[in-house]
């Protein structure tokens, strides 16, 4: 008898919440993007949901306009570590750019974790949209939309054969013998590509889930691309169960071209659910979180995705101009559904920056009516499990983890105990073999077998 397949749940931390001016909430913690206590908090509640993850987001641009969650915040890796050892099953996914950093290093950072941790590693492959990121990396410029993605393919290639640097049996250390490890066992990438050259091998070993889990974010044409081919599971955001099925089903459809079966990928929807114990309770929260943002922060806000655009040169109550190919850039798949919207609904100015701010995308209700908007989208496909962000935390994770997850769990839904204890055990993802151990491949390394044979010589 087959298993019945369950929901997967993470968390965002992302300090006070989501939201632009989630710190000015009555509830939130003002400096939470800086207060380890703070996250530990987050961590321990999530547990306790079973969640299978959190996620720390970063960005490497900022202006005297930016998120005010993003003018003073922890390094993602840092705080994992940090994190690292105050948990005990949950898994631990961080963003670093492929745009802006170098594979061995990466390799290790992320290859740490993962033994720190003893197995709960995740690591969110972004390619970085901000152009004002080049600026602090002494960049002449940016690259462009289509090059980021190219970088990225080769980046998380070498990423992953350097993480099969040592077979799972290399270190033996035995002191009656004196024998440390296995020469043979060891293994160089020898990579020469297009913008990278790495030799290796890599100075640390596989944990227990072989390598961390690949997570990717962008849903572009060429972000779609890189998850089907190289992700484990896809971080994606729609305003409708009809577009997040297409996704969902597009994803999946790419993923079985490169030989990969449906399961191998795991699609995540984020959410941000605001519960009342009535709709009208529920609609009232929503209101307060809508009240909080000036206008003006509003326009920041939007004008992030647009690298930083100034949108108070146009009038506030009139529609918003033509922008052209402004955003492609960047944040291309965002800045495509910003576009549509104002478009199709015939938004000012005014009502666009507030809607981006503080949208409304389902998911406010009471607990049973937010368990079965979940339940509805994750059994018509058009989720694997969900992303659950919170306009302001403590209190949004506290209230969807007493209030929803028991719904969820009492359905069959989702776990009432974690099956494992590391990322990919409870993920239901497998122990990706070392490429280099002998008769083992997975479906995906075959897809990719010049690739693989090439780094071996």
């Amino acid at each position: 008898m087959t298993q019945k397949r369950q929901l997967k749940l993470g968390t965002m931390l992302h300090g006070p919440g989501g939201h632009v001016a989630a710190w000015r909430h009555p509830d939130a913690v003002a400096d939470a993007s800086v207060n380890l206590a703070f996250y530990k908090r987050l961590v321990r509640k999530a547990e306790e949901g079973k969640f299978d993850l959190v996620f720390v987001a970063d960005g490497l641009y900022i202006t005297e306009k930016s998120h005010p969650n993003f003018l003073n915040r922890f390094e993602p890796i840092t705080l994992l570590a940090a994190l690292a050892g105050f948990s005990t099953h949950i898994g631990l996914v961080g963003t670093l750019s492929t745009s802006y950093s170098e594979p061995f290093t990466v390799a290790r950072q992320f290859a740490s974790i993962d033994l720190i941790s003893n197995g709960r590693a995740g690591w969110n492959a972004v390619t970085s949209p901000l152009e004002g990121s080049a600026l602090n990396y002494s960049k002449p410029a940016h690259p462009s939309h289509e090059l980021r993605y190219r970088i990225a393919h080769e980046f998380l290639q070498v990423t992953k054969g350097l993480w099969d640097s040592w077979e799972d049996d290399a270190f033996v250390r035995d002191k009656q013998t004196g024998v440390f490890f296995h020469p043979e066992k060891m293994h160089r990438l020898n990579h020469k590509g297009e913008f990278f050259s790495v030799q290796g091998p890599l100075n640390i070993g596989r944990s227990r889930q072989g390598q961390p889990v690949i997570f990717q974010a962008g849903s572009s044409e060429a972000g779609k691309e890189l998850a089907a081919k190289e992700a484990d599971a896809v971080f994606t955001n729609h305003d409708n169960i009809e577009a997040a099925k297409r996704f969902y089903q597009d994803v999946k459809a790419r993923a079985a071209r490169y030989g990969r079966a449906p399961e191998e990928i795991l699609i995540f929807p984020g959410i941000a659910p605001i519960i009342g114990h009535t709709q009208e309770e529920a609609e009232r929260k929503y209101e307060q979180i809508a009240g909080l943002v000036h206008i003006d922060d509003a326009l920041n806000y939007l004008g992030r995705f647009f690298d930083h655009f100034d949108f108070s040169q146009f009038p506030l109550d009139e529609p918003l101009p033509d922008l052209g190919e402004l955003g492609s850039e960047g944040f291309k798949s965002t800045t495509d559904w910003i576009k549509r919207i104002a478009r199709e609904e015939k938004l000012t100015l005014r009502q666009l920056a507030l809607r981006v701010t503080t949208p409304r995308k389902g998911f406010i209700g009471t607990p049973e009516q937010v368990a079965d908007e979940i339940q509805e989208w994750f059994e018509a496909g058009a989720a694997d499990g969900f992303m659950i962000g919170s306009a302001v935390v403590p209190v949004g994770l506290d209230d969807f983890v007493e209030l929803v997850v028991p719904i969820l769990q009492q359905r069959g839904l989702f776990r009432t105990e974690y099956e494992h204890d590391t990322l990919r055990g409870n993920l239901g993802i497998p122990v990706p073999p070392n490429r280099y151990r002998s008769g083992q491949s997975t479906a995906s390394e075959k897809s990719r077998a010049p690739e693989l044979e090439a780094s071996k010589q």
